[in-house]
């Protein structure tokens, strides 16, 4: 099991971000990647598709009790949250988190039990808040967390709302996202990317 496992949750303007992160992180990055978008539990796996056409790691959609391996990229499917459970994903049909399943908070908030300092996560444009109590939690068990500066951000809701809950986290633009998580992933500390 890798040691430190990357998160990332968003919406609204996030896919064109996360093709830019994930296309510069290279195909030996060391961390697992898992992401949640806000999407329609109609969605198919356009998302993966599309994703996997920058991104030098695999791409793919997550599924129940799934091991957890580095250098992958997994993303919740539509309409179930994703979960980390130690070295293995979980799917849930819990309740929808303000009206979002997936959860970025159910991501978050279960990367942070689980792994703990372990987690780095990463809070993108949104045009919700849903989100924002996880990345506090991730913060609050000694997990790296950034957020996208709202001033970059298609949608400021979440990043302005994760910054009122977690003011100390590390404030990215779009293009500093990979360099930062690279960075973490290789065990280095120090100031954002």
């Amino acid at each position: 099991m890798a040691r430190r496992i990357v998160l990332i949750g968003g919406s609204l303007g996030a896919t064109r971000v996360l093709q830019a992160v994930l296309g510069s992180l290279p195909a030996d990055f060391p961390a697992p990647v898992a992401i949640v978008l806000h999407r329609g539990a109609e969605t198919g796996p356009e998302l993966c598709t599309q994703l996997a056409r920058d991104a030098k790691m695999p791409v793919e959609q997550a599924f129940d009790k799934q091991p957890i391996e580095p250098g992958r990229v997994y993303v919740a499917p539509p309409g179930y949250h994703l979960l980390v459970d130690g070295g293995h994903f979980a799917l849930s049909v819990d309740e929808p988190v303000q009206y979002a399943r997936p959860s970025i908070d159910a991501l978050f908030d279960s990367g942070a039990a689980s792994r703990g300092a372990d987690v780095i996560a990463v809070a993108l444009t949104s045009a919700s808040s849903e989100g924002a109590k996880g990345a506090a939690a991730v913060v609050a068990r000694g997990g790296a967390l950034a957020v996208q500066d709202p001033a970059s951000a298609e949608a400021r809701r979440l990043p302005e709302a994760v910054l009122a809950a977690a003011p100390s986290c590390a404030v990215l633009a779009p293009e500093r996202i990979a360099p930062w998580l690279a960075r973490l992933a290789a065990g280095e500390e120090g100031p954002p990317g």
